[in-house]
């Protein structure tokens, strides 16, 4: 693409600052960054090149431009509209991993759960071995307070950095949020920037090996060579979502690429051309039977962004 053909588009677009650091992106299709292998381009793609970059690239954004936080693209179902905002990508940038005193670990928000539950693991910590199962970063395990195997994020959590989209960084404490069940509520307008963790003494022989043993139970009861986005809905109280899924039969469903998985009920899979309209109209066709067959009504976990008309 030729200056001027850049230079022209970006004069359709919202002001922004011009001198970030990162890397900036026009219609970056969102397909290849989405565990699914689904969605749209988004407008803008930026990459920061740390945090400071951040806050200047986010003072220089139009208060009413829509913003897309992006980890490693689990959890999140993007339409084949894509996304008509700025799409800020954490994963491979913020990605700071530090040991604070004598039990703690700061770790920046695009850090891959998986490598901070190996980090402490081989510092001899103990208390995140779970994190290791999850296919995502810690900014995204924070914002739904992601678990697995009987752990949840913010049983470790000590404190956290907010950053909002005039850039301003702020402390905060657990205190400040309301935190359950895959849900996270706190402050309007603030996405986490870092978590600082506070884990207990341990020994790093026996976590790699629970890591180990996580790792290969996953490996036996979910579907991990094809593209899903991870559980699609939260177990409901007192059940597991997969066990209501297989008892109305739906192990095998499919719609066009989109195939619920015959491996693990509550994951859907990408057979290889699905687009984020069938893995839509799937979430929503399961929904309907289980309520049919059970009377209980599936909550996704999965986050819907884009245009999806009706």
């Amino acid at each position: 693409m030729s200056i001027e053909s850049i230079e022209s588009i970006m004069s359709t677009l919202p002001t922004i600052p011009m001198d970030f650091r990162g890397k900036l992106f026009l219609n970056e299709p969102l397909a290849r960054h989405t565990s699914w292998r689904v969605g749209g381009p988004a407008r803008r793609f930026f990459q920061p090149a740390d945090a400071a970059d951040l806050a200047v690239f986010l003072q220089g954004l139009d208060p009413a431009e829509p913003i897309l936080w992006l980890g490693l693209g689990s959890n999140l179902l993007v339409s084949d509209a894509g996304f008509t905002g700025t799409v800020i990508r954490t994963q491979g940038c913020l990605n700071t991993l530090q040991h604070i005193g004598k039990r703690g670990i700061r770790a920046e928000s695009g850090v891959s759960c998986a490598k901070l539950a190996r980090f402490a693991a081989r510092l001899g910590l103990t208390g995140v071995e779970f994190l290791a199962g999850i296919p995502g970063t810690l900014g995204g395990a924070l914002a739904m307070n992601a678990g697995a195997y009987g752990g949840e994020t913010w049983d470790r959590v000590r404190r956290v950095l907010t950053i909002d989209r005039r850039g301003k960084i702020r402390a905060r404490a657990p205190a400040d949020f309301r935190i359950g069940y895959r849900r996270v509520r706190g402050p309007e307008g603030e996405w986490f920037l870092e978590a600082e963790l506070a884990l207990e003494p341990g020994d790093t022989t026996d976590s790699l090996e629970r890591i180990r043993e996580l790792l290969a139970r996953r490996g036996r009861a979910q579907p991990i060579g094809l593209p899903s986005c991870g559980s699609v809905f939260r177990n409901p109280p007192g059940d597991y979502a997969a066990r209501l899924i297989e008892a109305a039969g739906l192990k095998g469903l499919r719609i066009g690429d989109a195939q619920v998985s015959e491996k693990h009920a509550n994951f859907i899979v990408n057979l290889g051309t699905a687009s984020a309209w069938d893995i839509a109209r799937l979430i929503e066709r399961v929904q309907s039977e289980v309520e049919g067959a059970s009377g209980i009504h599936l909550t996704p976990e999965v986050c819907r962004v884009g245009g999806w008309g009706s």
